[in-house]
């Protein structure tokens, strides 16, 4: 895949490359879309929840059981 950019993204890439410690622009690049599909895959998550409709009020049990979730996923 070839990407073309006016010269002032270009230079913009390259200061993030640079500045950023990437090796090469494809490896910001990558970064980038890797972060977008992050953020897709929140955003999805986020209206999912919201449309799920009324739950239980969240306490400190709730939040607990839910750190536990988490770390047994880790």
């Amino acid at each position: 895949m070839n990407i073309s950019l006016p010269d002032s993204l270009r230079a913009f890439v390259e200061e993030q490359v640079s500045a950023r410690g990437y090796g090469t622009s494809s490896e910001y690049v990558r970064e980038l879309i890797r972060k977008d599909l992050d953020r897709q895959h929140l955003r999805g998550l986020l209206i999912e929840g919201a449309s799920s409709g009324p739950t239980e009020r969240a306490n400190a049990q709730y939040f607990e059981e839910l750190r536990d979730r988490v770390r047994k996923r880790s």
